[in-house]
């Protein structure tokens, strides 16, 4: 599983995805993420701006990537 470092104590869901590069764009992540395709640790989440910290593991697509503190 790779792992994404992130400069602050936490992230937004939405700018994890495009920082993690599994979506291009905003757009795309309220795309995926209203149509229930993103998981935060196991379970499907539906915000977007979803407060990420790290240890957390974020799925799309069979891709599962972990939030980690830099």
């Amino acid at each position: 599983m790779d792992e994404i470092e992130i400069r602050d104590e936490s992230i937004r869901l939405g700018q994890f995805l495009k920082l993690a590069n599994l979506i291009e764009s905003g757009a795309d992540a309220k795309a995926v993420i209203a149509d229930e395709l993103v998981s935060v640790n196991g379970e499907v989440e539906t915000r977007r701006g979803r407060q990420l910290r790290a240890g957390d593991v974020v799925e799309l697509g069979g891709i599962s990537v972990r939030v980690a503190a830099q």
